[in-house]
């Protein structure tokens, strides 16, 4: 294995008011961006790839095993400094898809604490100093990729799955729920972008961060959107998750007279017993998964309703102090692989669900509904859902994925509509009608 060496070094405060989108300038960056903070990554010098069950497994061996080769110069000592690997998973364990995880050569980071540089590499005569690390990210920033507009040749395309397969599954799916064994089941769809010209995936990211920024937006070796879903997220022994269930599209209202907005939001996502009962089953799942990795564990004990431009969602935060074995406490990459898949991209039960999910929907997920994100050398990172997202399959075409979750009391028409409304963050940004 490849012998890495790094060096982190202090940026100070980072003045711009757009933040670390800043850095957003190449269509092979990878990324995870929030609220103009995150983790902006040029270059790779290790790269790691498996499928199967064990992708987890053997994963985080190999993250493991690469640290202890490594030497590393760290002053900063936040999470996300130091060794750094950007990282994306199938969804499913009998998908022929290639899990990763990509260590990058240079890597930004921007959080409340302040900005940093990192400088990775496999020359064991290189100098790792501040000069050569701030070298290294001007080399990468020398060249910038070009932008494109909305072209009336670009156009939209039914995938593996189509609306009347779709509606289908969806009717079947109700009927296993209505015999029982299942309380739960997520069904999702694809639709193929064909672009007359190259996509431009930096300003396809920046647009997506700057239109959703209480949204993860992330960009992984082709694969990018802005999910609205924290899988899981470890800060110094601390596991945070943000669960999502019920959705309701803010493009086709039925307000009262006078209504606004929230109140509509609240009375037809929270007074909905059909939402609640979704969204009690997802949080279930996630907590039930988590407990024997923690101490201690709050969650919002009622839902609230989060606003997208393009969805309201029920929403719960979670957090837990993590128990620590032998003075270890579980990674964020051991915690992806524990909580994964969750109700709210899976059902209930989760074996169930997932095989039912293989006979109906008729398709490979590939990493959409996947975890995605980063983790660091000291057990940190941030693992999102891989939704609102799509995977760049060449140049100019990218196909998009949506789902949504069939319980007892949904129909094929509603669910397919939702979908739409799911797919409309990465057709807006693609500069794409439907």
């Amino acid at each position: 294995m490849t012998s890495l060496r790094a060096v982190t070094v202090d940026l100070g405060e980072h003045s711009s008011p757009t933040g670390i989108m800043d850095y957003l300038v190449r269509d092979d960056v990878l990324c995870w961006v929030r609220r103009g903070g995150g983790l902006v990554g040029f270059g790779e010098v290790a790269r790691f790839t498996d499928a199967g069950p064990g992708r987890f497994q053997t994963a985080a061996r190999w993250w493991r095993e690469l640290q202890q080769d490594a030497q590393v110069d760290n002053p900063v000592g936040l999470p996300g400094t130091g060794l750094v690997a950007f990282g994306s998973f199938a969804f499913s364990k009998t998908s022929g898809h290639a899990s990763r995880l990509i260590v990058p050569q240079v890597v930004v980071g921007l959080g409340e604490q302040g900005c940093w540089l990192t400088y990775i590499t496999d020359d064991d005569g290189a100098d790792l100093t501040a000069e050569t690390a701030e070298a290294a990210l001007a080399g990468w920033l020398d060249e910038i990729s070009a932008e494109r507009g909305a072209e009336t040749a670009d156009r939209l395309h039914p995938g593996q799955v189509s609306e009347s397969a779709f509606k289908a599954a969806v009717a079947a799916g109700v009927e296993k729920i209505s015999g029982g064994g299942l309380s739960k089941l997520v069904l999702a769809r694809d639709v193929i972008a064909e672009l007359s010209s190259p996509i431009a995936t930096a300003q396809v990211l920046r647009e997506l961060a700057i239109r959703y920024q209480d949204c993860w937006t992330y960009g992984v070796d082709g694969l990018i959107g802005s999910t609205p879903e924290m899988l899981i997220k470890v800060e110094n022994n601390v596991a945070r998750a943000r669960v999502l269930a019920g959705t309701l599209d803010r493009a086709n209202t039925h307000k009262i007279d006078g209504e606004s907005d929230a109140a509509y939001a609240e009375r037809v996502l929270a007074g909905s017993e059909k939402q609640q009962h979704e969204h009690e089953i997802a949080i279930d799942s996630l907590t039930r998964k988590l407990e024997p990795y923690t101490s201690e564990m709050t969650s919002h004990s009622e839902p609230f309703v989060l606003e997208l431009p393009n969805v309201w969602h029920l929403a719960s935060d979670v957090s837990a102090e993590l128990s620590t074995n032998g003075g270890h406490a579980p990674s964020s990459l051991e915690l992806a692989e524990a909580v994964h898949p969750t109700a709210a991209v899976c059902g209930t039960p989760t074996e169930v669900a997932g095989a039912l999910i293989r006979e109906l929907e008729q398709m490979d997920r590939g990493p959409y509904a996947g975890p995605v994100g980063w983790t660091d050398g000291a057990g940190n990172g941030e693992w999102g859902i891989a939704l609102r997202g799509a995977v760049v399959e060449s140049p100019t075409r990218v196909r998009l994925y949506a789902g949504c979750g069939i319980v007892d009391a949904s129909t094929p028409e509603a669910e397919l509509a939702e979908t739409w409304a799911k797919f409309r963050p990465m057709i807006e940004a693609l500069g794409l009608r439907r």
